[in-house]
């Protein structure tokens, strides 16, 4: 049985004429790190406030650790944490009496954790500089701190890079998925950066003008992107008996529609060719398949028009 901590059901949200969530369904699994990627616009924000309890959805059901009822699901509120679209802090106060107020709001007697979170997102050394002096990427991590007070059980992070420097990035990459393999937390990261993404997620969710276009794993990503030959032949079992036995490669993978992705010579493609010709195959598709993320990104919410 699988751990899931949040499940939508037919999540619809408009707000007036414009429908901004349309009939979206997902499930959300224990210890993962789920990449939602969409465009400005697409739905992402308003996702993230439905499950935060910041806003309430038009139809449908959200669950969330296993409760439906509106009362509990106030109560299980108390296991998220969440940076959505700006660091909740005040300008006037330094990181620490940031900290300090928003545990005492959350009812947390624990003081060692304020220095214990800030040291965790690297602003140790922020001292007595008050939070509206500090740069955008500071503003992040001091949100990102914010945000684990009450080591959170679900974390949602929008944008949790933005503004950072490349060393920045690193440090809250790693901080991510510490926090998914020590603590089995589940994050979910709204984010523009898919190369960024690619190295933090453990799943994808695309979503485009308020609907969930497809949820997949990173291993599946992975296939999608990675480079390969592509063939196409009426035998694809004897081709892989060709290319096991003659071009001694077993890196290839019979897809659903018959069709064979050789992910070895690449770069030597005449060779395959004239192996499989000289040996009695006579192939129907042959060329380099494979994406970038964003090419990917792109052609699963609808092609180039949407870009």
């Amino acid at each position: 049985m699988r751990d899931w901590i949040l499940k939508a059901e037919n999540i619809t949200k408009t707000f007036h004429s414009f429908t901004a969530l349309s009939n979206v369904s997902f499930t959300l699994e224990a210890g993962k790190i789920y990449g939602l990627i969409g465009q400005n616009g697409a739905g992402k924000t308003t996702l993230m406030r439905l499950i935060a309890g910041l806003s309430f959805p038009t139809k449908g059901m959200l669950e969330l650790f296993g409760k439906r009822d509106e009362k509990e699901k106030q109560a299980a509120l108390k296991r998220i944490g969440c940076l959505i679209e700006y660091p909740g802090s005040n300008g006037n106060m330094t990181a620490k009496e940031n900290m300090t107020l928003h545990r005492i709001i959350r009812g947390i007697p624990n003081r060692e954790l304020d220095e214990e979170l800030l040291a965790m997102v690297g602003l140790s050394s922020a001292g007595k500089k008050r939070v509206k002096d500090f740069s955008l990427g500071m503003k992040q991590r001091l949100g990102i701190a914010i945000a684990l007070l009450g080591n959170p059980e679900l974390l949602m992070l929008d944008e949790p890079v933005n503004g950072l420097d490349p060393f920045g990035v690193v440090e809250i990459r790693s901080l991510i998925k510490k926090m998914a393999e020590e603590r089995h937390m589940t994050i979910l990261i709204s984010s523009h950066n898919l190369p960024e993404l690619y190295q933090t997620a453990t799943d994808y969710i695309i979503i485009d003008k308020g609907e969930i276009k497809k949820m997949l794993p990173l291993k599946e990503l992975e296939e999608c992107c990675q480079h390969h030959l592509r063939i196409e032949c009426s035998n694809p079992e004897a081709l892989s008996v060709l290319l096991e036995s003659k071009l001694h490669t077993k890196n290839y993978k019979v897809m659903p529609d018959k069709s064979v992705r050789l992910y070895d010579y690449l770069e030597d493609r005449e060779l395959v060719a004239r192996t499989i010709f000289e040996n009695g195959i006579l192939p129907t598709q042959f060329y380099i398949g494979g994406d970038t993320l964003e090419n990917y990104f792109i052609s699963i919410i609808g092609g180039e028009k949407n870009a």
